[in-house]
């Protein structure tokens, strides 16, 4: 063997492997991967516990004050545990803008969700309404306006740890309504 080809060899045995982060990073999962079902993946299989729900809906964008030439989708959205006081796992959304189906949005951890929807602790206590009043939807121009739908979901725990789902869809449209 060479003389140089022995060195080069120990070299490259000794070398560190690279860390993930130095690798060519991986895709992530897809949200949802079975196309004959409605759901995400995630909120499949989980019982229902929650009701959750948008208001107005469907949305319609209107100018934003705040932002010359921008509009907004005001809305707001409402949870409610129905069966049993519950906590918090987790708070999101899916959008649908095109024909690749749900796509992953928003996640919120449990602190996010306490402080939007005005909710001590993350806790939902049963019967009781929890609103995020101005859960808005933002663009710069009329030139970014467009229609989709949003999958809104909450999963939350009861005291021995069953985990539960709430979803709420709505829709957000793209032509500018005239006022009333």
């Amino acid at each position: 063997m060479p003389r140089f080809l022995l060195p080069a060899l120990c070299a490259l045995a000794l070398r560190p492997a690279l860390a993930p982060a130095q690798t060519s990073p991986a895709q992530p999962a897809p949200a949802w991967t079975n196309h004959s079902r409605v759901l995400p993946d995630e909120l499949r299989r989980l019982p229902v516990a929650l009701t959750l729900w948008h208001t107005p809906n469907p949305v319609y964008p209107v100018p934003n004050p705040a932002e010359p030439g921008g509009y907004l989708w005001k809305h707001q959205t409402q949870v409610r545990a129905e069966m049993a006081d519950l906590e918090i796992v987790k708070c999101g959304s899916y959008i649908w803008y095109s024909d690749a189906g749900w796509q992953r949005n928003l996640s919120e951890t449990p602190a996010e969700f306490a402080r939007l929807f005005h909710c001590p602790g993350g806790r939902l206590k049963r019967g009781v309404t929890y609103t995020f009043a101005k859960n808005y939807r933002y663009t710069d121009s009329a030139a970014h306006l467009y229609g989709g739908d949003a999958l809104w979901f909450v999963i939350a725990r009861d005291a021995q740890g069953q985990l539960y789902k709430g979803y709420g869809l709505i829709e957000t449209e793209a032509e500018v309504q005239a006022p009333e």
